[in-house]
């Protein structure tokens, strides 16, 4: 991306603070009691499934919605009662919403001008040049691709100096590779620019690549806050774990304690656990491990001080996927496991029916902070994708039962 000093075209972004948010619907709360606090110039993204409450966050935010309860402050300053026009705020929405007649430097300008800010089109020029659209400035938005012309409405919200930026799933609406692409720019630019990004999204990888924080929301509060790679990593529950990529989770009895790990009794097989990635220590627990940590082995391995093995069992499922290739394996007495290898030589390792032996390092597993009474033995997989899946079959069914 170009170049540009941020002294000469945006402001310094604007901490945010929510302070005992609710927001209810007849008949629905869809936020309750949240509080969140994003430091100024960072890039901040509320992940969560359709229905968790991150869109009507960011509309109360942008003014779009009125709070039931709670103050919202940016930069310090209550704007629970501003109305939207008069916040520091401008919102990126998947839908482009450019002015059709207009070109691509009027679009840009457009805000300045209604504003009645000094010099418009230079403060326009030079927002393009930043997306690097500068030289389509004379074309319409028709004679542009999907990704510039999302390119245009990041241009239009940065030109105004918002304080925050907010964006509403704004790649959306773009092809996988234009998506990833998208994602680094955006990054980028606010680097450079500096400013305070919020941006929600369901897209767990977007999440990741882009912000320096994600909140991972469900059902109206935040489940878990942190960097992306500590989210991933130490997943607190079993809805984090599942929704920000895929686990196995297992539950059972702690039946030794050291100053260094615990372990677990999983189906009469005692696994081991870091104590400083487990969140309770005694009693039953949950822990889990991620699909790629676990290595598919076809005979059985010799005992190994820090891991743990599981087998033998069935591979009752191969799944292609490019870069890797997915295993389901059934292991009596403990359930299915999904196994992440990662595609070294041509073809599946194993084979549908094959024997095998799952087994992974003690120091990859992690406890999670759940009541094992409320957690089905092997947690379903709550992305959005296996929830629309589930919901299809349950429809097919009723449909047959007609």
């Amino acid at each position: 991306m170009a170049s540009l000093s941020t002294a000469s075209f945006a402001e310094k972004g604007a901490d945010l603070e929510l302070v005992g948010i609710t927001k209810r619907f007849p008949g629905v709360t869809a936020i309750e009691s949240l509080d969140l606090t994003i430091p100024a110039g960072s890039f901040f993204a509320l992940l969560g499934p359709s229905g968790c409450g991150k869109t009507t966050t960011l509309r109360l935010v942008a003014g779009l919605e009125e709070a039931t309860a709670g103050r919202i402050l940016i930069g310090g300053k209550d704007v629970t009662s501003t109305k939207p026009f008069q916040r520091p705020v401008n919102t990126v929405f998947q839908s482009y919403a450019l002015f059709p007649h207009m070109t691509i430097l009027e679009n840009v300008a457009f805000g300045l001008r209604r504003r009645k800010i000094g010099d418009p089109v230079a403060k326009a020029h030079e927002a393009l040049r930043l997306v690097e659209l500068d030289h389509l400035a004379s074309r319409r938005p028709a004679q542009l691709s999907g990704g510039q012309q999302q390119r245009v409405a990041l241009a239009r919200a940065i030109v105004n100096r918002p304080a925050l930026l907010l964006l509403d799933e704004p790649l959306g609406a773009l092809d996988l590779k234009l998506r990833r692409q998208m994602q680094l720019e955006l990054k980028t630019i606010q680097t450079e620019v500096g400013l305070t990004f919020l941006h929600v999204t369901h897209d767990q990888e977007e999440a990741m690549t882009m912000a320096d924080t994600v909140a991972v929301m469900n059902k109206g509060r935040i489940e878990q806050m942190g960097a992306p790679e500590e989210l991933y990593e130490l997943p607190r529950t079993a809805f984090v774990a599942n929704f920000l990529g895929q686990s196995n989770l297992f539950t059972g009895p702690v039946t030794s304690s050291t100053a260094d790990a615990i372990t677990v009794d999983v189906g009469g097989v005692p696994i081991v656990v870091p104590r400083t990635r487990a969140k309770r220590h005694a009693g039953e627990i949950a822990i889990g491990v991620r699909p790629e940590k676990v290595t598919l082995l076809t005979s059985a391995p010799a005992p190994q001080a820090g891991r743990n093995v599981l087998g033998p069992g069935r591979v009752t499922d191969v799944s292609f996927s490019g870069v890797s290739t997915q295993y389901l394996v059934m292991v009596p007495g403990i359930g299915e496991l999904v196994v992440f290898a990662q595609n070294m030589v041509f073809g599946p390792v194993v084979h549908v029916g094959a024997e095998v032996w799952v087994s992974w390092n003690a120091d990859h597993g992690f406890g999670l902070d759940d009541e094992p009474g409320d957690l089905p033995r092997f947690a379903p997989d709550a992305s959005t994708e296996s929830i629309a899946i589930q919901r299809r079959v349950a429809l097919e069914e009723e449909l047959e039962q007609a």
